[in-house]
């Protein structure tokens, strides 16, 4: 696979947090600026395609690796208050008050928009909140074992994200997740493979959030695939009558993985200007 590179005119930097890890991030544009945060076993490269077209409609567009990951340093949390912490320490770098959060990396944007109060405004694409995370055990045994491709391949069916490996024999499964692992960064999924664990128990310690989000104060676009797996969007069902005031957009022919840079990012980046265009 050739590597995708990342678009031109982007800087790289970084901004430690209170407890000195380095967060490292990629900014891209000119004008408001918006915060991208990235889901799980992808970085900050993977949005970078997205992040141009936001760049391109006139935004100041910070990309941050979530902690213990790509161009950041430390531990991938398990549990939702140091990752948002992490998310509230970009925004005092960047002044940002425009979020976008993918995924796994919805879940602490949101709990950051619980403590943020008015004047923000906060985009989350599926955040996996109630999910049944019923690959956990067997994802952590394998990787326990040193099973890497076993362990990917209870991820990739756990979360549902790869529709067609349902239709896959278990037998092909691993040698295709081998064949995935072998593909270097920062395309490739390897490095990443370990914080998956962590964003689950992460994603679990914040099921709170599903009722707890009524304390938002900001503008909340929920946004959504029309091919996502239903578990997204049930949460985004229970969300939409929790959050105060929300928006919420059902993309047509996409599915989980639509932001990033293999997906349909244009797509996502329509809504996304619309939505963080007004003051918020």
């Amino acid at each position: 696979m050739m590597a995708r590179p990342d678009p031109p005119g982007h800087t790289t930097g970084g901004v430690r947090t209170d407890d000195g890890v380095r967060l490292g991030y990629r900014r891209l544009g000119q004008g408001p600026p918006v915060l991208l945060w990235h889901g799980g076993l992808i970085t900050s490269h993977h949005l970078m395609v997205l992040a141009g077209h936001l760049a391109r409609a006139g935004f100041e567009v910070w990309v941050p690796d979530r902690r213990g990951r790509g161009l950041s340093g430390g531990v991938a949390p398990r549990r939702v208050g140091p990752a948002a912490r992490d998310v509230a320490a970009l925004v005092e770098h960047t002044g940002a008050r425009r979020l976008f959060g993918l995924s796994a990396g919805a879940v602490p944007v949101l709990e950051w928009a619980r403590q943020a109060g008015p004047g923000c405004a906060v985009a989350l694409y599926e955040p996996p909140l109630g999910a049944a995370l019923s690959w956990l055990p067997d994802f952590e045994e394998r990787w326990a074992r040193g099973e890497r491709a076993a362990a990917l391949a209870a991820v990739v069916r756990g979360t549902e994200d790869a529709p067609w490996m349902r239709r896959v024999p278990r037998s092909w499964s691993q040698p295709l997740m081998a064949l995935a692992l072998r593909v270097p960064a920062p395309e490739g999924v390897g490095a990443q493979l370990e914080s998956m664990g962590a964003d689950a128990h992460m994603v679990r310690s914040a099921a709170p959030l599903l009722s707890r989000a009524d304390s938002v104060r900001g503008r909340v676009l929920l946004l959504g695939g029309a091919r996502s797996p239903a578990y997204l969007g049930r949460a985004l069902d229970t969300l939409e009558g929790v959050v105060p005031g929300v928006e919420r957009v059902r993309l047509a022919g996409v599915g989980h993985l639509a932001a990033t840079n293999d997906g349909r990012p244009a797509s996502v980046a329509r809504p996304l200007v619309e939505f963080f265009t007004p003051d918020p």
